[in-house]
C-alpha cells in the first residue's frame, strides 16, 4: 500500500512537471515563429534610413524657412547635391582642356562598381545606365581651374529627388553607386593626366556617410557579438551556457529591429545610420544584462530546489522588478528625446525604447525556457546540484562586503574623491560641434578631397550660404553681405545657368524675392563658418526682419543651437522622472535620491575622463553638441540599472538580517553577475568605435568608461559604504527604517 501510494505521488510528480516543460517548448516554437518573420526586416533596416542634415530641424527653425523659401526660386527636380572632383598636379592649358572635355563626356559613361563591373540586375546580367541619368537636366558642368594654378575642379550637379532611389536591382540608395563610378572613372582620367584625383563636395561626404553606417549590419553588428560571445565564455567558464543568453539577444535585435522597420516605413518613427548603429549595441548589451542577472539567480536558486521549475519561478520572481524597473529607467530616458527640438533625436528616443521594451520581453519569456528546457546539464562542468554550497557566499565579493561594512567612511570619502576629481575636468570638454573633416575617424576621400579643396579654392566653393532677400532691398544686403570679412564673393541667382565667356543671365526673382549665393572664405561645415552665421543674420535683420539666411552652414548652426537648447530642457525631466521610478521601486525617497546623486557625480566624472582622453589620447579636434547629452541618457539610465539590482536584493535581504548585514549580504551575491553585465555592456559599447565616426567613437568611450566606472566604484564601493554609514535611515520614509541595524 505504501508503495502505491509513492507511485502515485511519483507520478504526480511528474506530470506536473511535464506542464511546465511542454508550456516551455510552446514559448521558445513561438519565439522561433516570430524571429522568422522579423530576422529578415532587420536585415532592411538600412534601407529606411534618413541620414539629411537639414530634415532634423524643427519647421520653425530659421534653416528650414530659408529652405522652403529656397526651392520657389526652382523646381523641386531641380534641387541638387553637388559631388566635386578636384584634380592636384600641375596644371597646363591642355590639362584644362581635356579636363573640362573629361567632365562634359563623364555623364554619358555607365554607373559601375568601384572595380569598373557594370552593375547587374536581378537576373544577374549587367547593367548600363549612363550617370547623367542621376544629373540635373540642362545644367552646365563645367571645370575650372585654381588661381594659384595646382588644381582643377570639376562640380557635377547631382539630382536630389533621383539620387535617393534605389539603382536598378538594389535596395541601397543610387547616391554612393554614383559616387563609386565618378571615383572610378576620374581616377582613370586622373592617372593618365598626372593628377591626383579626390571627390568630396555634399555628394562626395554623404556617400562616404552611407558607407560607414553600411558596416553597421556587418561590421558592428558581428564585433558586437563575438565581443559579447567572449565575455560570456570567460564568466561562465562554460562551453556551452553561453549560447542560450547570447541567442535571446540576438532574437531581441531581430524582433526590435523588425518593428523599428515597420515603423520606420511607414514613416511612423524616423531612422537614421547614427540610431541604427546604437539599437544594435544597446540591445545586445542591455539583453545580455537582463540574462546575466536571471541566470546568475536562476543558479543561486537551484542550489535551493530540487526542481528546476520551482528554481526558475523563485529566480524569476526575484530578477523582474529590478529588470522592469532598470528597463523602465531606460525606456522613460529615452522617450524624453521626443521633447527634441531635433527630429534624429526625437527618432533615437522611441527607436531606443523599443530596442530595451523587447530585450526585457525577450529575456523575461524566452531565457527562462530555453534553462528550463536545458536543465541543470547546461552549466557544465559546474553543474549548480541542489543542497551544494553556494560558492558566491565565501567567495572575492563577500571579502569586498565585509571590508566596506568594516571602515565605510574611508571607502565613501575616497570614492567620492576620486570622482570629484574627474568631474573637474568635465569643464575642459569641447562640444561646440565638428566639420565634416573632423568627424571621421579615418582619412576618407571626401575628406583628403575637402582638406585639398580648401587648399586651392574658397572654402564655401560648390556649398554657398544662401540669403532669400525681397528684391528692392537686394543691393543693400548685397553690399552688406561683401563687407563681412568672412566673406568671399556674393552673387543672385540667373534666370537659367552662367555659361563661361557669354553675358550673365538676369537675376531670378520669385514672389517679389531674390536668392544670393554667399561662398565663404570658409569650409562650410567649419567652425569659423559656422560662427559667421549670427552675425550674417543680425546684418540682414538690420535691414529687414524677413530675410532668410539658409543654406548648410545655417543649417549647422541650428543643430548646434537646437543641441543646446535639448540639453537644458531633457537632463532635469529625465533625472526628476528616474527619481520618482526609484522611489517607488524602493519605497524610500531617501535611498532615490541617494542613488541619483551618485549617478551624476559618476557622469560628471565621466565626461571629465573623456576630456582628458579626447584631448590628450585620441586627439579629437572636439564633440558634437549632441555628445553631453547622449552620454547623459545613456550613462544615468543604464548606469542606474546597477544601483537597481543592488539595492533591490538589498532590500528584500534587509527585511531578513537588517540594513546593514543586508547590504553585505546582497554585494556579495550581486557582486560578480553585475559586475560581469557592467563589462558586457561597456564591451558593446565600446564596439562603436569600429565605425569611423568621431560622434559614435566618443559615445562608445563614455557609456564603457562611465559604465565600468558605475560598476567598479559606484556600485562597488560608494553605495555600499553610504549605506553603512547610514544605516536604517536610508529608507526613509518606508518602516524598513525602523528595522535594526
Amino acid at each position: 500500500m505504501f508503495s502505491d501510494a509513492k507511485s502515485k505521488t511519483s507520478k504526480t510528480r511528474t506530470i506536473k512537471g511535464r506542464k511546465p516543460l511542454w508550456l516551455a517548448i510552446v514559448v521558445v516554437i513561438v519565439w522561433m515563429s516570430i524571429s522568422s518573420f522579423t530576422g529578415p526586416l532587420f536585415g532592411k533596416l538600412s534601407t529606411v534610413q534618413e541620414n539629411n542634415n537639414s530634415s532634423f530641424l524643427p519647421e520653425d527653425s530659421v534653416a528650414t524657412r530659408a529652405a522652403n523659401a529656397i526651392t520657389k526660386f526652382s523646381d523641386s527636380a531641380n534641387d541638387q547635391i553637388p559631388a566635386l572632383v578636384l584634380f592636384t598636379g600641375e596644371v597646363t592649358p591642355e590639362k584644362i582642356a581635356s579636363t573640362q572635355a573629361f567632365a562634359q563626356t563623364l555623364g554619358s559613361k555607365p554607373i559601375v562598381h568601384s572595380d569598373g563591373e557594370l552593375l547587374k540586375n536581378t537576373e544577374g546580367n549587367d547593367v548600363s545606365i549612363p550617370i547623367s541619368d542621376y544629373f540635373i537636366d540642362g545644367a552646365p558642368i563645367t571645370a575650372f581651374p585654381s588661381e594659384d594654378g595646382e588644381a582643377i575642379l570639376a562640380n557635377f550637379p547631382i539630382s536630389v529627388q533621383i539620387a535617393t532611389e534605389f539603382l536598378p536591382g538594389s535596395e541601397e540608395p543610387a547616391l554612393p553607386g554614383i559616387v563609386e563610378a565618378i571615383r572610378y572613372y576620374a581616377n582613370e582620367f586622373a592617372d593618365s593626366n598626372s593628377f591626383v584625383t579626390h571627390t568630396t563636395g555634399f555628394a562626395g561626404i554623404l556617400a562616404d556617410l552611407f558607407g560607414a553606417f553600411g558596416s553597421i549590419d556587418s561590421t558592428l553588428l558581428t564585433t558586437t557579438a563575438t565581443v559579447v560571445a567572449i565575455i560570456l565564455i570567460v564568466v561562465y567558464r562554460s562551453p556551452i551556457l553561453w549560447i542560450l543568453p547570447l541567442l535571446s539577444a540576438g532574437i531581441a535585435l531581430t524582433l526590435a529591429g523588425g518593428v523599428v522597420y515597420l515603423l520606420a516605413k511607414n514613416d511612423v518613427i524616423t531612422l537614421d545610420g547614427q540610431s541604427q548603429g546604437i539599437l544594435s549595441v544597446l540591445v545586445l548589451g542591455a539583453a545580455t544584462d537582463y540574462a546575466l542577472l536571471l541566470i546568475a539567480r536562476y543558479r543561486e536558486e537551484l542550489h535551493l530546489h530540487e526542481s528546476r521549475f520551482d528554481a526558475m519561478k523563485v529566480a524569476w520572481r526575484g530578477v523582474v522588478e529590478p529588470i522592469l524597473a532598470s528597463g523602465t529607467t531606460v525606456v522613460i530616458g529615452l522617450m524624453v528625446l521626443l521633447l527634441s527640438q531635433l527630429n534624429n533625436n526625437r527618432g533615437l528616443g522611441p527607436v531606443g525604447a523599443i530596442g530595451i521594451i523587447c530585450s526585457m520581453i525577450t529575456i523575461l519569456t524566452l531565457l527562462p525556457a530555453l534553462l528550463v528546457i536545458f536543465g541543470r546539464w547546461i552549466f557544465w562542468p559546474k553543474i549548480a546540484r541542489f543542497g551544494e554550497a553556494d560558492e558566491k557566499l565565501t567567495g572575492a565579493w563577500a571579502k569586498v562586503g565585509v571590508a566596506t561594512e568594516r571602515k565605510p567612511r574611508r571607502y565613501w570619502i575616497g570614492a567620492t574623491a576620486l570622482l570629484i576629481v574627474l568631474a573637474g575636468f568635465s569643464t575642459t570638454l569641447n562640444a561646440t560641434g565638428l566639420s565634416t573633416i573632423d568627424s571621421f575617424t579615418k582619412r576618407t576621400d571626401s575628406v583628403v578631397g575637402q582638406e585639398e579643396l580648401l587648399k586651392h579654392f574658397p572654402g564655401g566653393q560648390g556649398q554657398p550660404t544662401q540669403v532669400v532677400v525681397k528684391e528692392a532691398i537686394a543691393p543693400a544686403a548685397i553690399a552688406k553681405l561683401r563687407s563681412n570679412p568672412g566673406v568671399d564673393s556674393v552673387e543672385a541667382m540667373f534666370m537659367g545657368f552662367a555659361v563661361p565667356g557669354e553675358p550673365l543671365p538676369p537675376a531670378k526673382v520669385v514672389d517679389g524675392n531674390m536668392l544670393l549665393n554667399v561662398t565663404l572664405k570658409y569650409a562650410p561645415d567649419s567652425e569659423e563658418a559656422i560662427a559667421l552665421i549670427p552675425g550674417l543674420r543680425a546684418d540682414m535683420e538690420s535691414l529687414d526682419k524677413s530675410i532668410l539666411v539658409g543654406g548648410s552652414t545655417s543649417v549647422s548652426y541650428d543643430i548646434n543651437e537646437a543641441s543646446k537648447h535639448d540639453r537644458n530642457l531633457i537632463i532635469p525631466i529625465v533625472l526628476f522622472l528616474i527619481a520618482i521610478i526609484l522611489g517607488l521601486l524602493l519605497r524610500s525617497i531617501y535611498a532615490a535620491v541617494l542613488l541619483l546623486a551618485t549617478v551624476v557625480i559618476s557622469f560628471f566624472a565621466t565626461l571629465g575622463a573623456c576630456a582628458i582622453v579626447f584631448n590628450h589620447i585620441f586627439g579629437f579636434a572636439g564633440s558634437d553638441p549632441a555628445f553631453p547629452l547622449f552620454a547623459f541618457i545613456f550613462l544615468v539610465a543604464l548606469g542606474i540599472d546597477y544601483n537597481i539590482f543592488l539595492m533591490t536584493r538589498v532590500r528584500e535581504e534587509s527585511l531578513k538580517l537588517g540594513t546593514r548585514a543586508g547590504m553585505t549580504k546582497a554585494l556579495t551575491v550581486t557582486g560578480g553577475v553585475i559586475t560581469s553585465a557592467g563589462i558586457v555592456l561597456a564591451a558593446t559599447f565600446a564596439v562603436l568605435g569600429v565605425l569611423p565616426l568621431v560622434f559614435l567613437a566618443q559615445l562608445g568611450f563614455a557609456v564603457a568608461f562611465g559604465v565600468l566606472l558605475d560598476t567598479m566604484i559606484v556600485r562597488s564601493i560608494l553605495v555600499p559604504a553610504l549605506v553603512h554609514e547610514i544605516g536604517p535611515k536610508v529608507w526613509w520614509p518606508s518602516k524598513l527604517q525602523h528595522q535594526g541595524k
